[in-house]
């Protein structure tokens, strides 16, 4: 991995992973009236720090460290509801939209930095 991949990866990690979730907590909000359908999500956290070392896991620096139990690659979670549906549909309505909202902030956000990172990039080049 070169200098520049470096300088951008986990930028460009984060807009993949907040599309990716984006597009599962869109399909949430579209099946909230599907029979038996289950909410997915990712554990964001633990699929960026997988997306950003290629690991997902914590790495021993000494042989007499204790290895740590978690990591291992994000998997699909789904949400466990508030209450129950007799429908057994895990969609809930205000949860998912909220989680979408606070998503497309946060992607927007990565956006922002990622260009900045880009701007400051060009300006050093440029020399400014």
């Amino acid at each position: 991995m070169n200098v520049l991949d470096k300088f951008l990866q986990p930028h460009g990690a984060a807009l993949q992973l907040r599309q990716k979730r984006m597009e599962m907590l869109s399909s949430n909000i579209a099946n909230a009236a599907t029979p038996n359908f289950k909410a997915q999500d990712i554990d964001f956290a633990s699929a960026y720090r997988n997306a950003v070392t290629g690991t997902g896991a914590l790495e021993t620096t000494n042989p007499l460290h204790m290895p740590h139990a978690g990591g291992g690659p994000a998997e699909l979670r789904y949400r466990t509801p508030m209450s129950t549906s007799l429908d057994g549909n895990t969609v809930e309505l205000h949860v998912e939209q909220l989680q979408f909202a606070e998503n497309a902030m946060r992607y927007e956000a990565s956006l922002n930095f990622l260009s900045d990172r880009i701007n400051g990039l060009r300006k050093a080049l440029k020399g400014e």
